[in-house]
């Protein structure tokens, strides 16, 4: 049982265990990238429900790849609770491989989404490289 909850965790303790002696690893996009890149491309979902192949990687599909993008994606939406899903896995709860919503899908928030990443991702090799200060720094 341990190690579940270890691995849960385990990624954002090998990065700050990475950085102890200095800045040299980076974990992204962190989860306020995601939601901040969801609220400026105005997407309805959130981010609990558009958990795989919903409004934000439709979008982003669209966006880049549209021919990627399965045909009957406006009527594949599936919401579902998954309170076991770490045990049962994704085919407990869906056939499809959806669980979200990609009938809001759209490429523009795609584009959107890409944007707000892309200079969230500038911002924080800045960091990284020690070109710009760490937020906690910028905003004291």
């Amino acid at each position: 049982m341990a190690v579940a909850s270890a691995l849960a965790v385990g990624k954002s303790n090998v990065v700050q265990e990475a950085n102890v002696d200095g800045r040299r690893m980076a974990l992204y996009p962190r989860r306020q990238d995601w939601e901040t890149a969801r609220q400026q491309a105005g997407l309805a979902s959130s981010s609990h429900d558009d958990m795989h192949a919903g409004e934000i990687e439709t979008s982003l599909l669209l966006r880049l790849c549209p021919e990627l993008v399965r045909d009957g994606y406006h009527n594949a939406d599936h919401l579902t609770e998954r309170p076991d899903l770490l045990i049962l896995g994704m085919r407990g709860y869906t056939d499809s491989g959806v669980i979200g919503q990609p009938s809001l899908a759209t490429a523009s928030k795609g584009k959107v989404v890409l944007d707000r990443l892309t200079t969230s991702l500038a911002a924080s090799l800045a960091v990284l490289r020690n070109e710009a200060q760490p937020l906690t720094q910028r905003d004291a």
